[in-house]
C-alpha cells in the first residue's frame, strides 16, 4: 500500500509539478528535465555518501534483526529517478509505453554505472576502476536476473499468443460476439452479464499475463462492438478492467480455482468448499466492474484533480455502505428493508447519473438533416453521438453508434469540413459521400455510403452529483433507526 501511494504521489508531482515546463520551455523542456534529474541524482548520493554502505543479507541465515528504515531509504533514494523519467515520457512526452520504458532502463543503466564511484568521491575512498568494474558486474546481475524473471511471463505470453493466433486465423472471435448477442437478445446488462461468464471460462488454470491476454483479445471487442450497437460507449481501458476483472476471479472459481487450492493446501482444508466460499466472497465485489463500465468517473477519466479527490472519499464512503449491506450488519443488525436501502444509497453514490438520467435525458435528439446546425450549436470540448446505418467490414448489414467529438471551427459546415467528413442531404435523410483519409471522421469509423440515423446533441442540466444529497438522506435516515434500536437494546441488557 506504502508503495501504491508512493507512486500515485510522484505521478501528481510529476505530472502537475513539473508538466508547466513542457508548454514553457518547448523543445528544449526535456534536456532541461534530464539536467536537472543528474544534478539530483548527484545531490541524493551526496546524501546517502553520508551513512554506511548496506551490508547485503545471507539467504541461507534467518532474519533475526530488521535493518533500519532511515539509512535504508536514504543510500536508495537515486532509484525513484527513473519512475519520474518513466511518468514524465507517458505523461507529458506523451510518448508510447514502449519508448518510456526505453529512456526509463536507459537512465537506470546510467545509475547502475556510476553511483559506486561518485559515492566513493563523496566519502574520500576506494578505488575508481574497481568502483566501475563492481557496478557493471552490477548491471550484469540486474540483466541476468531480470531475464531469468522473464522467462515465465515469456512462456505465458507465447503461449496466450498461440490461443490468439488461432482465434483471429478462425474466426472464434467473431463467433463469440454472436453467441453472446444471440442469447442476450440485444439487451445491454445481459451482453456484460454473459461477457463476465465466458471471461471466468476462458480464464480458469491461466496465469494472470496469459489471462489478460486472453480475455482481452478475444472478449474485449465483444463489448466494445455490441455495446456500440447498443448505444454503450465507454473507454477502452473501462472494457479490459471489465474483463480482466472476472478473468481474474477465475482464480477462486470452482472446479479450477488455481488460488482456492493453493490456500487449501496451506489451511489443510476441502479444495472445493474452500473455492466455493472464495467465489462467494468474490461475489460482493462482482458489481464493481459494471461501475467501470456505466460510471467511467470511477477511473479518473476527464476529470479535475479536485473532482479526483471528491470521487475517491464518496467511493470509500460507499463501499463501507455496500459491505455493511451485504453483510447484514452496520451499527446493528440490519433488518431487511435497511440492508436494501444501504444498497440503494450506495449504488447512487457509485453511478448517481443513473437517476438524474431518469430526471433529466442528458442529450436530445437532432434530425439527420440539422447535423451541421447541431454540430455548430455545441461547445468545442463536447461530443455528438450519432447513429449510424451501414456495411460492416464483411457486406453484412450494420447499425451502430459512435461519439463525434467536436473539432474546432467557427460554424458548424467549418467543423465538418475540420472532422473530414463531406454530407449528401436527401429530404430528411443524410449520407456520407466522402471521408477524408486520415481524417478524424475515418479514425472514428464513418464510410463511405453510411447513413445517418440519429444525432444526440448533450444539453445542459443539473450536475449528476446532486443525487448525492438524497443518497445521504436516506443513509442518515437508516442510522438514526439503527441508533435507536441500539439504544434500546442496550438499555434492555443494561436493566438485565
Amino acid at each position: 500500500m506504502g508503495g501504491l501511494l508512493l507512486m500515485m504521489i510522484t505521478a501528481l508531482a510529476v505530472y502537475y509539478g513539473l508538466g508547466w515546463l513542457k508548454p514553457t520551455l518547448g523543445g528544449a523542456a526535456p534536456w532541461v528535465i534530464a539536467a536537472g534529474l543528474v544534478v539530483i541524482y548527484i545531490a541524493l548520493l551526496k546524501m546517502a555518501a553520508a551513512y554506511p554502505e548496506l551490508e547485503m543479507d545471507d539467504p541461507n541465515e534467518p532474519v533475526i534483526k530488521l535493518p533500519q528504515t532511515r539509512p535504508t531509504v536514504m543510500v536508495g533514494l537515486q532509484y525513484i529517478l527513473p519512475v519520474i523519467v518513466l511518468v514524465w515520457c507517458l505523461m507529458v512526452e506523451r510518448l508510447s509505453p514502449g519508448l518510456s520504458a526505453f529512456w526509463a532502463t536507459v537512465f537506470m543503466i546510467f545509475i547502475m554505472l556510476t553511483q559506486r564511484p561518485i559515492t566513493a568521491i563523496f566519502r574520500g575512498k576506494g578505488d575508481m576502476q574497481a568502483d566501475l568494474r563492481e557496478g557493471a558486474m552490477d548491471l550484469w546481475n540486474g540483466l541476468v536476473t531480470g531475464a531469468r524473471n522473464m522467462i515465465g511471463i515469456g512462456i505465458a505470453t507465447a503461449t496466450a499468443g498461440i490461443i490468439v493466433g488461432a482465434v483471429s486465423q478462425t474466426g472464434v472471435g467473431l463467433v463469440l460476439a454472436d453467441v453472446v448477442e444471440t442469447i442476450s437478445m440485444g439487451n445491454l446488462m445481459l451482453i456484460l452479464f454473459f461477457t463476465a461468464i465466458l471471461s471466468l471460462i476462458l480464464g480458469m488454470g491461466l496465469p494472470t499475463t496469459a489471462n489478460y491476454i486472453v480475455v482481452s483479445a478475444l472478449l474485449a471487442p465483444v463489448i466494445i462492438q455490441l455495446g456500440q450497437q447498443n448505444g454503450l460507449i465507454v473507454p477502452l481501458i473501462a472494457v479490459h478492467l471489465f474483463v480482466f476483472y472476472f478473468g481474474i476471479m477465475a482464480d477462486v472459481t470452482p472446479p479450477v480455482g488455481l488460488a482456492s487450492f493453493a490456500a487449501a493446501a496451506v489451511s489443510g482444508g476441502d479444495p472445493i468448499r474452500t473455492g466455493f466460499q472464495a467465489f462467494y466472497y468474490s461475489l460482493r465485489t462482482a458489481a464493481l466492474p459494471f461501475l467501470f463500465i456505466f460510471n467511467t468517473d470511477l477511473l479518473l477519466i476527464d476529470v479535475t484533480w479536485l473532482q479526483g479527490i471528491v470521487i475517491f472519499i464518496i467511493s470509500t464512503i460507499a463501499m463501507l455502505i455496500f459491505a455493511a449491506a451485504t453483510q447484514g450488519f452496520m451499527i446493528t443488525r440490519n433488518r431487511w428493508y435497511e440492508s436494501i436501502l444501504l444498497l440503494l444509497v450506495a449504488f447512487a453514490l457509485f453511478r448517481p447519473g443513473f437517476f438524474m438520467d431518469m430526471l433529466h435525458d442528458p442529450y436530445r435528439s437532432v434530425p439527420p438533416s440539422q447535423f451541421v446546425q447541431a454540430l455548430g450549436n455545441v461547445d468545442e470540448d463536447s461530443t455528438l453521438r450519432v447513429q449510424i446505418e451501414g456495411l460492416d467490414d464483411f457486406g453484412d448489414p450494420l447499425t451502430t453508434y459512435m461519439q463525434v467529438p467536436v473539432p474546432e471551427g467557427e460554424t458548424g459546415q467549418e467543423r465538418l469540413d475540420n472532422l473530414g467528413l463531406m454530407l449528401l442531404f436527401e429530404d430528411d435523410r443524410a449520407i456520407v459521400d466522402m471521408v477524408t483519409y486520415g481524417s478524424q471522421a475515418a479514425d472514428i469509423g464513418f464510410d463511405f455510403d453510411q447513413e445517418i440515423i440519429e444525432v444526440l446533441a448533450p444539453v445542459e442540466r443539473w450536475t449528476k452529483e446532486l443525487m448525492w444529497i438524497p443518497a445521504f438522506v436516506v443513509f442518515g435516515f437508516v442510522v438514526v433507526l439503527q441508533r435507536r434500536r441500539r439504544s434500546k437494546a442496550d438499555a434492555q441488557t443494561a436493566t438485565a
